[in-house]
Order: C-alpha cells, then sequence, then structure tokens
C-alpha cells in the first residue's frame, strides 16, 4: 500500500526543509540514462529526495522533459508520480550521454554504473562496494528496455550489481535505484557524520547523527550540522 504524505502548512514546510538539510548526502547525484516511462522518472526523484540524494541529472534524447527545472517542478506527470518531491528536489537533463559526463567531469565527478558483471571493469556486487572515498560521486541507472549504455560503462570507474536470487534476474527502475542509492546515501551519510572534506578537514570531534529523530525524539549525540 503506498504512502500518502500529509499537507504541510507552511512553517512546517520550512521546519523540515531546516531540519533535513545537513542529512542530504552532499556531492552525491543519481543519473537516469534515457529513461521511457514517466512514472519511472518520477519514481527515481522520490527515491532520491528519500535517501537524501542531492541532486538527479536525467540524460533525455528524445526531450521529453523541459530543460528549465522550474517548468519540471509545474509538470503534473512529474508531480504526481514523484509525489511532489520533484518540487523539492533539483533536476537537470541532458541531451546525451556524452554530454552529461563532460559536465559531470569537468565538475570532479566520479561515476559508476548499476550493470551486471563486465569483463575488463571493475565490478563489485552492491555490498561490497566503498562509496565514500570518491568526494563527488554521480551514480547511473540504464533505461528500463536497453539497460544502461556502453558509453557509460566505458566512461565509469566501476560496475556495480545487486545480488539476485530468483528465476527473475532484473529489477525494475524505481526499485533498483531505491536499493542502490540506500546503500550508497548510508555509507557517506556515515562517513560525513565522523568527517568534514571541506574546510577543516579531517575526524569531527563530535559524530553528527545519521537519522532523522522521529517527532519528538531528540537526537543523543552532536547537532546535524556541519
Amino acid at each position: 500500500m503506498e504512502t500518502i504524505e500529509p499537507k504541510k502548512s507552511k512553517p512546517s514546510v520550512r521546519r523540515r526543509a531546516d531540519a533535513i538539510k545537513s542529512f542530504r548526502c552532499k556531492n552525491l547525484i543519481a543519473v537516469v540514462e534515457d529513461p521511457h516511462d514517466i512514472k519511472n522518472i518520477g519514481t527515481v526523484i522520490r527515491n532520491v529526495n528519500a535517501l537524501g540524494v542531492e541532486k538527479i541529472y536525467i540524460v533525455d534524447p528524445r526531450k521529453s522533459l523541459p530543460d528549465d527545472w522550474q517548468a519540471m517542478r509545474e509538470r503534473k506527470s512529474l508531480s504526481g508520480t514523484s509525489v511532489s518531491a520533484v518540487k523539492w528536489t533539483f533536476v537537470r537533463r541532458f541531451d546525451n550521454t556524452e554530454a552529461c559526463f563532460d559536465h559531470l567531469e569537468k565538475k570532479g565527478f566520479v561515476s559508476i554504473v548499476t550493470s551486471p558483471h563486465v569483463k575488463g571493469k571493475t565490478n563489485v556486487y552492491l555490498h561490497e562496494g566503498d562509496y565514500t572515498k570518491p568526494t563527488k560521486l554521480a551514480v547511473w541507472f540504464g533505461s528500463e528496455t536497453r539497460g544502461i549504455s556502453p558509453l557509460a560503462v566505458e566512461r565509469s570507474a566501476m560496475c556495480v550489481a545487486i545480488p539476485m536470487f530468483g528465476m527473475i534476474e532484473s529489477l525494475n527502475l524505481g526499485t533498483s535505484s531505491g536499493i542502490v542509492l540506500y546503500e550508497v546515501a548510508k555509507q557517506r551519510r556515515e562517513y560525513q557524520s565522523k568527517y568534514r572534506r571541506r574546510k577543516q578537514k579531517g575526524e569531527r570531534a563530535e559524530p553528527l547523527p545519521t537519522v532523522m529523530p522521529r517527532e519528538g525524539e531528540t537526537t543523543l549525540v552532536g547537532k546535524a550540522s556541519d
């Protein structure tokens, strides 16, 4: 059964926005390459927002999405499928895979792709990977029909696979992005809880909390601020 987010008043929205700010994974971007179904795009945006990933890039060669983020926020198909997460999540589209990689590499991002074993590449199962080493990390997901492209594999540093144990060895885009981003974000949130990467680099004197307190609860360790 799908959870429906209750409407919040403006003050409660602001409180929530302030509270979650420091739990977001800085310099972590999810990239969806050539998605075909608008519902899947909305689901990934929802996953990105819920799991504290900073941004989402969409490689959209068919130009099914507007270039302007504000226009995306106002599109009902995206707002509905993402349960309004598109209003709170920065989304940027690119015409093709090459342009997206060029932009990411110029900004110093390391890319990894979700893909089965590829000969000649570093291949890991999801739970075996260390996703804290790159300061800036982009996690790529392929289309629903053909998966990740050979170009994306070639320009990535590593291929990450979700272990599967059933007769069906595939997951849809929404499910796979949720599983992968949960593990990646969890690792990076734990890392940024203990270490600073900017300004005063090194270990924090007091770790930051890694889980949002529930309503009425207070955290036992530190404050969620940098």
